[in-house]
This record gives structure tokens, sequence and C-alpha cells, in this order.
């Protein structure tokens, strides 16, 4: 075996180990981009209310995205998505990753607190990085796209925190759960109150005429999270309601490589990145 394949099957050895994460970060983060990591965000202390800024190099006027990660509101890290910032980030797009609270520290809806005062930090610090606040989305997948769309539709939160629905030129969801009542899934009753769920827990319920433009989009064959009951339904509603949604789904990714899909090793499955930059850009 020559010294090219023998470093070749080290490496490859080496990424064998590392969960499917790391693995696609290891892979996935090589673009130019400013990294500022663990700013604290918000009130209060602790790790879980910190983030992470990718930016453009020498950004000005760039819009800004804050994403949000899945992980059935019991896990997730923010390093774990370096490869998300980096993606946007090297296509001009500012890009704001936070760590939230989980579930058993807090419960519903604690966890959208910490979203929503992540948020108003990316409005008021947006330009420190390049950055424009008027042009501000929010952004999740599974579980974070959940409280991306509570942020976007239910005005409590933001205003909570300072800011505004009013603020957001759009939300995107990817794969996000909208509509889940009742709890079927035993790791997220829990989490919100099951059997006494509030009802308006669910994103659908606050869509309206004045909810911002929303780009959505889904695995067909997600098993997780059913496309047709939370990401047809909420597009819509939000259609219904004259509301400008963009709705796609893809065949050749799942609930998790959906996400995943927006990483350089991935990106042949879904077009993912290009339709999250397209909407991010072209929504003035």
């Amino acid at each position: 075996m020559t010294i090219g394949k023998l470093l070749v099957a080290s490496i490859l050895l080496t990424l064998a180990a590392c969960s499917p994460l790391s693995l696609i970060n290891a892979l996935g983060t090589g673009e130019d981009v400013r990294e500022v990591r663990g700013i604290a965000y918000g009130e209060g202390e602790g790790e879980r209310r910190r983030l992470d800024v990718y930016a453009p190099m020498d950004a000005r006027g760039a819009p800004v995205v804050v994403f949000f990660y899945g992980g059935s509101w019991r896990g997730g890290a923010r390093a774990d998505y370096a490869f998300v910032g980096h993606a946007l980030a090297a296509r001009g797009i500012v890009t704001v990753i936070p760590d939230y609270r989980v579930y058993p520290e807090v419960t519903y809806p604690d966890f959208l607190v910490d979203s929503a005062q992540s948020v108003a930090w990316a409005q008021r610090a947006a330009g420190e990085y390049g950055g424009d606040q008027h042009r501000l989305f929010v952004m999740g997948h599974s579980a974070g796209a959940y409280n991306a769309a509570m942020l976007a539709l239910d005005a409590r939160w933001l205003e909570a925190a300072g800011s505004s629905t009013d603020a957001l030129a759009g939300w995107l969801g990817l794969a996000g759960p909208y509509e889940f009542l009742p709890i079927i899934n035993p790791s997220v009753k829990p989490v919100f109150h099951h059997p006494d769920t509030p009802p308006d827990s669910q994103p659908i319920v606050h869509a309206s005429a004045a909810s911002p433009p929303a780009l959505l989009i889904a695995a067909t064959p997600d098993l997780l999270v059913e496309p047709e009951r939370n990401t047809g339904a909420m597009a819509a509603k939000l259609r219904a309601a004259g509301v400008p949604v963009t709705e796609r789904y893809y065949d050749r990714v799942g609930h998790s490589t959906l996400i995943g899909s927006l990483s350089p090793p991935l990106r042949g499955f879904a077009p993912t990145l290009e339709e999250v930059v397209g909407f991010v850009k072209g929504s003035r």
C-alpha cells in the first residue's frame, strides 16, 4: 500500500469513529469565513445561553440568519452545526447559531424565551458583523424549525425579548413539526407538559396574514415528522392567509440528512443550500 493510500485509510478510520455531525463538519467547513464563538446573549448565565457567529469576509449589509438546530428539545450543540454557518457565510449570509436550554433543565416555553433573546441579540449586533438588521431571518431544522416558526408566527416571544415579528424579513423551516397534538412521541411528552399541553404551543395555530414570508422544506420519506401534516398544512394555511410561501419536498434525503445536505458531502442529494440562499437573498 502506498503512503498516499495509507494516509487516506488513516483519515477514513479517524472519521468513521466520529459522530455523523462531526464527520460532516470535518469534511464540510473549509470555506474562508469569519468565526466568533461563545458569545453570551440574553439574560442569565450558562453555556447554553451562548452563540457562534459565522460572517462573510468583509461583509457589508449582508442578510442575517439565526439558525436553530433540532434534537427533540433534549439535546444538541451549536458546534455540531458549524457546517451550516460556513455554508451560508460563504454565500454572503451572516449566520448566528445559538444554543438554547433543553429538557430536563427546562420545559416549554423556556427554550422559546432563549431563542427569542438570541434573535434580539442578532438584531442589535448585526452591524458589527457586516449584517443588515432589516434583513433578519429565523431558520431551523426539526425541533429548531419549531422554534423558528413560533418566533415568526407568535408575537409574544420576540416582543418579550425587546424585538418584534415585524423585524423578520422571513422564516425558514426544514422538516419542522408545526402541529403535533396529541403528542405521541414519549420523549417529547414531558417537554410539553403532556397531557396538559397548551393548544397555543402549536405553530400552525398562529399562522395568519401578519406572518412573514416562509420557505418550508421537507424530506418526502421523513418518518419522524410527517411532511404532509406539518409542512404541507402549514404552507396551505399561510398561503390561504395571503402570505408568500415557497414549499419544497425532496425524495433523496430523510429527516436528518435534509439538514446534512447543506454540507459539501451531501449537497448532491438535494438543492437545499440553493433554495435557502435564494430565498434569503431574494427577500427584500
